[in-house]
């Protein structure tokens, strides 16, 4: 994690790991399985000290790296081992009737070498819940965890290798100049998470060798609340979706748009939910996480003046890159905070008239990765489901959409491309190969002509 290279030679890792895959040694259905157990493995045996990474870099609560990353992750092994065979297998497609005679099958190709680049906000789940997939699917995999997240990637670096095969699987630790040498080697799939102008690198890099890829991005995830809603049921639900892991989530709320009485009494529920939950000082709770590094939390105290007026918080300590619980309230669509994604503790509040402008204003910026919709009212429901375009859509609640396996994860435009999460996550990684055997019998020569 110093900066130097793990490997003198990228491109001859990559053709070693090519050489792994022409093999097939990790074609048959039994060693997948074996591997997947064998990551399974290494999570269960070395959780303390994942724990103990995870709070060097984040300085996150035990509950939320259990909840948020191991768990998490030990679920998508689970589901793809409950499901590999299934999806593994040779489906038969419906046939005309001019292929009656015929056997049309749909069959799993595993791309090849993988590269995962991982994020640092969820450094363990980010870079091992698409690996999962990619394994399962039978593919190799060059894993990057984030840089900025040093004390995970070590600890990767370092069990990876003991429990999984090293010819097919490979972590790499290292900066901006290592991944921009992986990222000039040729791979058969690239599936990254992290910033869009990162992002737009990746795309770029493997646009030369014609490489499919999945971004997994971010961007200004909206909340919206109307009168119909119980507001104290909104309030916990919206800031424990804002405020877990100090706001660094790709599908936490970026900001408010409610009627300015909806908007004062979320600001009265808000302070004493903030207070019960964190204490009088939330600096000393053992449950709010840190920020990421110096160069975010300058970034993000910047925007605690210039940017409508503190109502809750706005205090900080630049040793302990700590920001607390904040709310803005005044804030004006053309104000700095508004055009970026957020990724902290601070939740601005906009001031809307009803649905219609909400919908107006959330459809003049990007398209986000999430958004959040408090309302009992259908049609409400129906107008921003159908007049509006996001990633993801969650009435009533936030985040939990993350949750539910089957649902697809991925955003549109600038808040990425592609999906995963449970079969999905399996599906990425394979390309489904149309193979037909025509009948080659007498009937069939007959009933062809």
């Amino acid at each position: 994690m110093n900066g130097k290279p793990v490997v003198a030679n990228y491109a001859d890792l990559v053709q070693r790991t090519r050489d792994a895959f022409a093999s097939g040694k990790t074609r048959p259905l039994k060693w997948r399985i074996q591997q997947l157990k064998q990551l399974q493995k290494m999570l269960e045996e070395n959780a303390e000290q994942f724990h103990t990474a995870l709070k060097s870099d984040l300085r996150r609560s035990k509950f939320e790296n259990t909840v948020l990353e191991i768990n998490y992750t030990l679920n998508e092994i689970a589901v793809m081992l409950r499901n590999i065979k299934e999806w593994s297998a040779v489906e038969k497609p419906t046939k005309a009737i001019v292929n009656i005679l015929d056997s049309p099958e749909i069959h799993k190709d595993p791309y090849g070498v993988v590269l995962v680049l991982g994020a640092w906000n969820y450094p363990l789940q980010l870079t091992l819940a698409p690996a999962i997939g990619a394994i399962a699917a039978g593919n190799c995999v060059i894993m990057k965890p984030s840089e900025v997240a040093p004390a995970t990637a070590e600890v990767l670096e370092r069990l990876i290798p003991k429990y999984l095969d090293t010819e097919c699987y490979h972590l790499l630790t290292g900066g901006v100049k290592e991944t921009t040498e992986l990222l000039k080697q040729k791979y058969d799939y690239i599936f990254y998470t992290g910033s869009g102008n990162v992002g737009k690198i990746v795309r770029d890099a493997a646009n030369k060798f014609l490489t499919p890829v999945t971004l997994e991005l971010g961007g200004k995830s909206p909340v919206y609340i109307d009168n119909t809603i119980n507001l104290e049921m909104a309030v916990k639900r919206i800031i424990w979706g804002k405020f877990i892991n100090a706001g660094q989530t790709c599908i936490a709320p970026d900001y408010l748009l409610c009627t300015k009485e909806i908007s004062d009494g979320f600001i009265e529920i808000a302070r004493k939910i903030l207070e019960e939950w964190y204490g009088q000082n939330p600096k000393d709770s053992p449950d709010l996480c840190r920020i990421i590094n110096q160069k975010n939390f300058q970034r993000l105290t910047n925007f605690l003046s210039g940017n409508g007026k503190v109502a809750i918080g706005g205090d900080f300590d630049a040793q302990e890159k700590y920001i607390s619980p904040t709310i803005l309230v005044d804030v004006k669509p053309n104000d700095p905070i508004m055009k970026e994604e957020i990724f902290g503790p601070i939740l601005p509040i906009i001031i809307v008239s009803n649905a219609y402008e909400a919908i107006k204003f959330i459809n003049d910026g990007d398209t986000p990765l999430a958004m959040y919709i408090f309302t009992k009212d259908r049609g409400v429901r129906d107008l921003f489901i159908n007049q509006t375009r996001s990633g993801a859509m969650c009435f009533n609640d936030t985040i939990m959409q993350y949750a539910v396996d089957d649902l697809p994860f991925g955003g549109v435009g600038g808040s990425g491309m592609g999906a995963y999460h449970g079969r999905l996550t399996f599906d990425t990684f394979v390309h489904k190969k149309a193979v037909l055997v025509r009948d080659a019998s007498y009937f069939g020569e007959v009933l062809a002509s």
